[in-house]
């Protein structure tokens, strides 16, 4: 996954907002938040690959579905039949 991603560069924006507000205030230095800006990237990163990787279905792996196995079951001479 690129890590310039729109979703991933938003979230890395949104975890920086505290460290940009804190430079602004005077409590972090100019070098203090340019070195943490890129650790917000990467946090923005590691959220949204977690997000993306818990938000995919699995895959089922060779495991017939309920429909798959009621289509296997023979049907019985009643059940074709009127009453």
């Amino acid at each position: 996954m690129n890590p310039f991603r729109w979703d991933v560069l938003l979230v890395g924006f949104v975890l920086a907002l505290p460290v940009l507000a804190l430079g602004l205030r005077g409590d972090l230095s100019v070098q203090d938040v340019t070195a943490r800006l890129p650790w917000c990237l990467a946090a923005g990163w590691g959220v949204v690959a977690l997000l993306r990787f818990a938000s995919t279905p699995r895959a089922t792996s060779g495991a017939p579905t309920q429909a798959a196995s009621e289509a296997a079951e023979p049907v019985e001479s009643e059940q074709l039949t009127d009453h």
